[in-house]
C-alpha cells in the first residue's frame, strides 16, 4: 500500500479524534456554564430583585454579579450608593418591560440563548432592552432573528426598532425590503399608524422609493 495513502489515513484519523475531543470539551463547558443558569432557575443565593413595569406583577430574583458583568448600565446602577446601602433588599425597576419580557431577558443573560418561541414573542422589546442597557450580544442576537424573519408584516416594526437602536445595517435591510414590497406594505392596515408615529421614517421610505424608481427608470434617450 502506498505510504502516502497510509499517512493520509493516519492524519484523517487524528483529525477526527481531535474534532471529537473538542466537541466533548465544548459539551463539558456548556454543562459547566449551565450550572449558573440553574442557580437563577432555582433561585439559589440570589441577592437582588428586579421589578417589571407593572406594579401588580411579581418581581424576579437575580444575582448582582451576573447583572454587573452582562451590562455596563446595570453595573453603574449597582455601584450607586442606594444599592450598596442595602444589598439584601436592593431592587431595580425596568419600567419598559412586562413580567414575561423581563423573565426572557434574565433567561438570556444567564444562558446566552433563548427559545425561538420566546424570541418571536419578545424580539422587539429585547432588542430595545439590549440597546438601553448596553448588552451588545443581545442586540446582535435579536438582529439576526429580525433579519431572518423579515417580511411584509414585520418590516415596519424592524425599521422602527433599528432606528431607535441606531442599527445601521438592520435599518438599511428593512428599508430596502420595504421599498421592494412598497405597494403591499403601504396599503397594509398598520402603515397609517406607523406613519403618524414615525413621520421621519415615512419620509425616508418615500425618498428611498423615489430613488429606487429613478435608478430603475429606463433611459429616455434609448
Amino acid at each position: 500500500m502506498d505510504l502516502s495513502f497510509l499517512q493520509t489515513l493516519t492524519n484523517a484519523s487524528k483529525w477526527i479524534i481531535d474534532l471529537k475531543n473538542r466537541e466533548d470539551e465544548l459539551e463539558d463547558k456548556i454543562n459547566f456554564l449551565a450550572q449558573f443558569t440553574a442557580a437563577f432557575r432555582h433561585q439559589i443565593h440570589t441577592d437582588i430583585q428586579l421589578n417589571p413595569g407593572s406594579p401588580a406583577s411579581p418581581s424576579i430574583s437575580a444575582h448582582r454579579a451576573l447583572l454587573a458583568t452582562r451590562s455596563e448600565i446595570f453595573k453603574n446602577i449597582l455601584d450607586s450608593d442606594g444599592c450598596k446601602a442595602a444589598p439584601t433588599n436592593s431592587t431595580i425597576t425596568l419600567p419598559e418591560l412586562s413580567h414575561e419580557e423581563l423573565e426572557s431577558l434574565m433567561e438570556f443573560l444567564y444562558s446566552g440563548d433563548l427559545g425561538e418561541e420566546k424570541v418571536k414573542k419578545h424580539v422587539y422589546s429585547l432588542a430595545l432592552a439590549g440597546d438601553k442597557y448596553e448588552i451588545p450580544y443581545l442586540q446582535k442576537f435579536c438582529e439576526r432573528y429580525m433579519l431572518k424573519w423579515l417580511n411584509c408584516e414585520s418590516a415596519l416594526d424592524v425599521l422602527e426598532v433599528a432606528e431607535v437602536c441606531s442599527c445601521r445595517a438592520l435599518k438599511e435591510s428593512a428599508l430596502d425590503f420595504i421599498v421592494r414590497n412598497m405597494e403591499e406594505i403601504v396599503f397594509s392596515s398598520g402603515f397609517e399608524a406607523f406613519a403618524l408615529k414615525n413621520p421621519h421614517l415615512s419620509v425616508q421610505i418615500t425618498r428611498a422609493s423615489l430613488m429606487d424608481a429613478r435608478k430603475n427608470r429606463p433611459n429616455s434617450s434609448s
